[in-house]
């Protein structure tokens, strides 16, 4: 039967039991009190929930004020009724009855609370009005009989379909209710319902907002929380006592998983009457409802642990306990990495709702925040660590293994800008290319770059990127956070990079500064040898010429003698020579604009090169000039070239180019010899160092006057070979302006 056939029956039946309705007297002023009354009563309705006043009470007892007015000989009593537990509630009772036509409220609190098998349960089930006199088997409340009541009307207030109160209407005359009385009756009980609906939809609003300010200030809590703990575990534990006392649970647990995403890892448990906590690390693909939202990665609320199929998987975390409630979420991250599970019992039966749910998912994310946070921090001392103990490329290794571990991607690269500016793959974690072009890289769905650029002259010394093939779940790696953390590992990747250009000027001048107090010493020294020389040694020309006159009849008889002492006047004036021209290396060097291309002309035309040597030069007439010692740099040249012949054995050739870069120059000195083997590279600029002895000429210290004199310029040179096929020597002096210069 539908519900307007329903409907229809109930009105036939109404009109079945009732008299035809005759038109009401027009003399009767209680139509128009009626209305006056409705009228004063939907006011008072309106103003319910109002801050000024609590209008619930006075509209109910309006109602009550006016029934009695139009009903001669009656009293009236409202209950309020909740349809959740099927209860009336008693202290919700307001009542109005005459007295010397006075309307007046019992200033005590009669004990006539509705009975479970009086008229007005039977009312409440019926869902329509109910007389005394038309029940037989009904008896009038012992309160009111004793009162002198001798009929009861009852009224169900209804709304939506459901009961919210009942309106008590009691006569103390032998008569039944008119067909008026119980028109206006049926207003006043429709006012009542809106003003109990009202009143209760109001309150339960007020109820919702106190629940959502309780929760703002929860998580707060959990946010002070994070904010004061330093230990991953300590905030853990932290949110999951928060969590206990907001739900009521018996115990909570943190489980995360372990690197190689295994297993699930306890990382704090608390409760209420824990004795041995199984806390072992679950298999993710275990059967166990930590395991299953594991891999669902949707949160679970299960009301009884009983039932199929939670009673085959689920995992006791005290085998003492008993548990039928389990509330547990998963932990995912922004950029959708799996964390863990958040986990809550209880030993109620549906111990856990929706708004708990909720709250939990809010709590775990505020755990996510300190996982993150705590992943990052380790991450960053670590890198801390490595800048001051390792070397930059063992930094930039590590640097992109830990982008990978934190923004869970699948690759990591760092480039970095070589002398021309182009970006070269310097360090990688995973499958990374060669960057050809960092726009297309940076237009992928699943990359991300920064770039590695100081903040003083925004000068990029490369480019950090991670890059992820996931790309169906729309998430990628271009979080505000992932950006943040990426930056942050840039930064420290910039850090390495610049310290070891720090590290290399640093040495260059701590050499430098080494070199200059060496040579102020050895100038001293050099200036008292050359005037004690000059003493001793510079007079035996003199000597020599002298004996040469006094004897001159003497040495033309004899050739021998002649000769010697020939010899001893051109040894001695050559050996001052080498010392005046070795010893000028030790003074002060006087720096100068020297042109690169003549410099080494000047070095080749110093040097008696064999036929069979040939040596090519190029691009050093295109070379800018550098601030330097025209002679100081000529000799390095010269002294390079000697080295080439004589590794070459007076046969092969020699390469000279010249190489223009950003803030220096560069020439390569290249020989076809046999080569150097390469762990002599370092070897063969220390000053006791020779392999084949001194060259005639020559104090005999080698390729150390080369990087000594590169150094007090301002240079730098370095050695290349296998050790077979020929040697390069490559010399850098900064162009004019560079810091360093």
């Amino acid at each position: 039967m539908g519900k307007s056939s329903r409907t229809r029956q109930r009105v036939s039946s109404a009109m079945a039991t009732q008299p035809f309705p005759s038109f009401p007297d027009e003399t009767d002023p209680r139509p128009l009190e009626a209305l006056a009354s409705l009228n004063q009563i939907s006011n008072a309705i309106n103003r319910i929930g109002s801050e000024d006043s609590d209008q619930t009470d006075w509209s109910l007892q309006l109602v009550v004020d006016s029934a009695i007015r139009v009903i001669p000989g009656s009293s009236a009593v409202i209950y309020t009724y909740d349809h959740k537990t099927g209860l009336f509630e008693t202290d919700s009772r307001v009542s109005a009855k005459r007295e010397e036509r006075e309307i007046t409220t019992e200033r005590h609190q009669p004990n006539d609370a509705p009975r479970p098998d009086g008229i007005g349960m039977r009312t409440i089930q019926r869902r329509r009005r109910c007389f005394s006199y038309e029940e037989p088997d009904l008896r009038v409340h012992p309160y009111h009989a004793a009162l002198g009541v001798k009929a009861v009307a009852c009224f169900p207030l209804i709304v939506a379909e459901q009961p919210v109160g009942l309106l008590y209407i009691y006569l103390h005359e032998e008569r039944q209710f008119t067909y008026l009385e119980q028109l206006l009756l049926d207003n006043f009980v429709n006012q009542a319902a809106m003003a109990i609906y009202h009143a209760k939809r109001l309150a339960g609003v007020h109820r919702d907002l106190v629940r959502k300010d309780e929760e703002l200030n929860q998580l707060r809590r959990a946010g002070l929380l994070i904010s004061s703990r330093l230990r991953l575990e300590e905030t853990l534990d932290s949110i999951l006592h928060l969590a206990l006392e907001i739900t009521n649970a018996q115990y909570g647990i943190f489980r995360l998983l372990d690197k190689k995403g295994e297993f699930l890892v306890t990382r704090a448990v608390t409760g209420k009457s824990l004795e041995r906590p199984l806390v072992e690390k679950l298999p993710l693909h275990g059967k166990s409802v930590m395991a299953h939202v594991a891999r669902t990665r949707e949160p679970l609320l299960i009301s009884d642990l009983r039932q199929e199929p939670w009673s085959s998987i689920y995992y006791p975390l005290d085998s003492k306990l008993e548990m039928r409630s389990e509330l547990a979420v998963p932990l995912i991250n922004a950029s959708g990495r799996l964390e863990g599970v958040l986990n809550l019992e209880s030993p109620r039966l549906g111990a856990f709702s929706d708004d708990d749910n909720h709250l939990l998912q809010s709590l775990a994310a505020y755990a996510i925040t300190a996982i993150q946070e705590v992943r990052l921090l380790d991450a960053l001392q670590e890198a801390a660590q490595l800048l001051i103990s390792q070397p930059t490329r063992k930094v930039l290794d590590r640097l992109c293994e830990m982008a990978n571990d934190l923004l869970n991607t699948s690759s990591s690269a760092i480039w970095l800008a070589n002398e021309s500016g182009e970006l070269q793959l310097t360090s990688s974690n995973g499958l990374v290319q060669d960057l050809e072009n960092v726009s297309n890289a940076q237009s992928q769905p699943g990359a991300l770059l920064i770039p590695l650029a100081s903040g003083e002259d925004a000068r990029v010394f490369g480019m950090f990127g991670v890059f992820s093939p996931d790309t169906t779940t729309g998430r990628g790696v271009k979080t505000e956070w992932d950006k943040k953390v990426l930056a942050c590992l840039a930064n420290y990747a910039l850090l390495a990079v610049q310290n070891e250009a720090h590290q290399r000027a640093l040495q260059t001048s701590q050499e430098q500064h080494w070199t200059a107090e060496t040579f102020a010493a050895v100038g001293d020294i050099s200036a008292n040898l050359l005037h004690n020389m000059n003493n001793k040694v510079g007079t035996i020309p003199v000597r020599i010429q002298a004996i040469q006159d006094k004897y001159q009849q003497v040495l033309e008889n004899d050739s021998y003698l002649a000769n010697q002492l020939a010899e001893i006047e051109r040894s001695a004036t050559y050996a001052m020579q080498i010392v005046q021209e070795n010893l000028s290396h030790l003074r002060p060097i006087r720096m100068e604009p020297v042109d690169i291309d003549s410099c080494v002309q000047e070095a080749v035309r110093a040097v008696q090169i064999p036929g069979s040597i040939q040596i090519e030069i190029n691009g050093l007439e295109s070379l800018p000039t550098v601030i330097a010692g025209r002679q100081s740099l000529a000799f390095v040249f010269r002294n390079l070239i000697e080295n080439a012949l004589a590794a070459m054995n007076g046969s092969g050739r020699i390469q000279i180019q010249g190489h223009h870069m950003p803030e220096a120059v560069e020439i390569s000195l290249t020989d076809s010899g046999p080569g150097i083997p390469v762990e002599l590279h370092t070897q063969i600029f220390e000053l006791n160092f020779s392999r084949t002895g001194s060259q005639p000429g020559k104090l005999g210290f080698g390729l150390w006057w080369v990087k000594t004199l590169m150094t007090r310029l301002g240079g730098s040179v370095s050695v290349e070979s296998d050790g077979s096929h020929g040697t390069t020597f490559r010399l850098q002096l900064p162009t004019p302006g560079v810091e360093g210069s």
